[in-house]
C-alpha cells in the first residue's frame, strides 16, 4: 500500500511542471526581443558590436534622418538607400541594384513588424504577467 501514488498529488506536480515550462517560455520570449533583437551594443542590421555610448558620426552633409542603431557601414548604406528612393543613385555604387534595394525594403518592413509586435496588447500583457511573476517570486 505504501507504493500507491496519489492522483491528486500527481496532477498537482504536472500542473506545477507545466506552469514552470510556460513561465520559462515567457521569459525567453521577452529576453529574445530585448537581448538579441534590440541590443543597444550591436548594429540592428548586421549585428556588429558598437561601443556603448558612441554617438553616430555624420556620414554625409545631407539631412537624412537615421532612425536605427547602426554601425558606420550600415548607416552609410541606409543613407544610400534613402537617396536611391529619392532617385539619387550614385553610379559608383553599382552593386546597389534592385535586389539590394529590395533587401533594405524588406529589412525596414521587418523592423516595422517588430515594432508593431512590441506595441501589441499581447506583448504588453506578457510583460505585465512577467512583472507580476517577478513580484510574486520576490515575496516568497
Amino acid at each position: 500500500m505504501a507504493d500507491i501514488i496519489s492522483l491528486n498529488e500527481k496532477l498537482h506536480q504536472q500542473k506545477n511542471k507545466q506552469g514552470s515550462i510556460i513561465k520559462k517560455r515567457k521569459i525567453l520570449a521577452v529576453q529574445k526581443v530585448f537581448r538579441c533583437i534590440r541590443c543597444a551594443f550591436k548594429c540592428e542590421k548586421c549585428g556588429t558590436n558598437i561601443e556603448f555610448g558612441k554617438k553616430p558620426q555624420p556620414v554625409t552633409t545631407d539631412t537624412v534622418k537615421v532612425p536605427y542603431h547602426f554601425c558606420d557601414s550600415c548607416r552609410e548604406e541606409y543613407i544610400d538607400y534613402i537617396h536611391l528612393l529619392k532617385g539619387e543613385k550614385n553610379p559608383e555604387n553599382y552593386w546597389h541594384n534592385n535586389s539590394w534595394a529590395e533587401l533594405w525594403k524588406r529589412w525596414i518592413d521587418y523592423q516595422g513588424s517588430l515594432d508593431n509586435y512590441l506595441k501589441s496588447n499581447e506583448f504588453k500583457q506578457l510583460l505585465l504577467e512577467l512583472k507580476e511573476i517577478r513580484s510574486d517570486d520576490e515575496e516568497v
